[in-house]
């Protein structure tokens, strides 16, 4: 009895260690390829040859890094020079730079460059959302419910949108 409890003990143990060596090594692989994506698209910068894809590319890596400054500066170069005819692409950029400005605290100039978004793509989903995160944060709770109302239109199955317009919605319910 001893002996099972013990072999059971050490096989939970073994696949105990076994996903944790997994979970280890697919974080490595994917910091790796992240920093080789980082190095070949600082290359392309410092030869001039990045395009504003590439711009794009590197804001977004900074994002995920937690670099805010850093990515608001590559992504204010991507947006200077992305074609004007690709408002989608205009439009994704925008929003990436408001999520930028918002981190850093810049709730106002995260706001323009999130109208900016939807000026580009009135339909943007994520843009409606943080665009009404950016009105909560500034105690803007009108401004943000219609924010959160505009995604609830585009998505009716936005979990996000619903959970903080009826959050909103209370906050703003007249008491009885």
């Amino acid at each position: 009895m001893e002996n099972s409890l013990q072999l059971a003990y050490v096989v939970c143990l073994v696949m105990l260690l076994a996903v944790s060596a997994g979970l280890v090594i697919r974080q490595v692989l994917r910091t790796r390829a992240t920093e080789t994506t980082l190095n070949r698209l600082q290359n392309q910068v410092t030869q001039g040859e990045a395009n504003p894809d590439a711009l794009y590319e590197l804001g977004g890596i900074y994002l995920r890094k937690k670099l805010y400054g850093q990515a608001a500066g590559y992504l204010q170069k991507a947006l200077r020079s992305w074609p004007e005819e690709d408002a989608a692409g205009r439009a994704r950029v925008c929003n990436a730079l408001g999520y930028a400005c918002f981190a850093q605290d810049q709730y106002d100039v995260a706001i323009r460059h999130y109208r900016d978004a939807l000026k580009l793509l009135p339909d943007y989903v994520t843009a409606w959302n943080n665009l009404g995160h950016a009105y909560e944060k500034k105690k803007l709770t009108a401004q943000a419910l219609e924010a959160y109302d505009q995604a609830l239109a585009q998505d009716g199955s936005n979990g996000t949108a619903r959970r903080r317009a009826e959050a909103l919605r209370k906050r703003l319910a007249p008491t009885a």
